[in-house]
């Protein structure tokens, strides 16, 4: 295995120049308004739950027309030029492919997008990475998990174009992808997780 590729200098780059790079790359980036973006690491509470996701939206869709993929496959949002790598991505239908990566890696099309949040990472999957997820047409449900208490936030869209949230919060909490038709229980989602202690609580412990 090569050596990683240097962080590439900070200018603006073409697409053509962004998916060459990332080909080469062993970490992945973001490619947002010209700018290559390296992507935060995540921990090891949210890996445990992103293959939790992963696994239980997989079982759930069985014997429907829908597939999810994990955080290699990458999503590119057409109006603007934002090419990023969701935790979990389901397509209905045939996948649809960014016709400028020939690799076959970057999907237009999803129908669900899921986030696992990350302290680092949540105010922009809140934020800004939200407003472009929502340019995405054939986007209909945006999840978002917690990794430091057991709740599930889904954005549904709506007919006149608006954003209906479905808070979940507990850990015996069932939450639904109304789209997909199915249900993802919070005791599996944080299987064998462990949550931080709150602060109070992690004060009185360092006594």
């Amino acid at each position: 295995m090569g050596l990683p590729l240097e962080q590439p200098p900070p200018r603006r780059y073409t697409i053509s120049e962004y998916l060459a790079y990332e080909q080469q790359s062993q970490e992945k980036h973001e490619y947002r308004d010209g700018w290559i973006v390296a992507m935060a690491g995540g921990t090891y509470n949210h890996g445990v739950i992103a293959a939790n996701v992963l696994r239980e939206v997989g079982n759930a869709l069985k014997g429907k027309p829908c597939r999810a993929a994990d955080s290699t496959v990458r999503v590119r949002i057409p109006r603007t030029p934002l090419y990023t790598y969701p935790d979990i991505t389901v397509v209905c239908g045939e996948p649809q492919f960014d016709p400028n990566d020939t690799s076959g890696q970057t999907l237009i099309n999803p129908r669900v997008i899921v986030e696992v949040l990350s302290p680092s990472t949540e105010a922009y999957d809140r934020g800004e990475k939200f407003s472009r997820y929502r340019q995405l047409e054939s986007l209909e449900e945006y999840v978002l998990v917690s990794q430091d208490v057991p709740a599930v936030e889904t954005f549904i869209r709506q007919k006149d174009g608006g954003w209906l949230l479905m808070p979940y919060a507990g850990i015996e909490a069932t939450a639904r992808i109304r789209c997909l038709g199915i249900e993802l229980p919070l005791s599996e989602i944080y299987a064998n997780v462990t949550f931080p202690a709150p602060p109070a609580q992690a004060e009185e412990q360092k006594k």
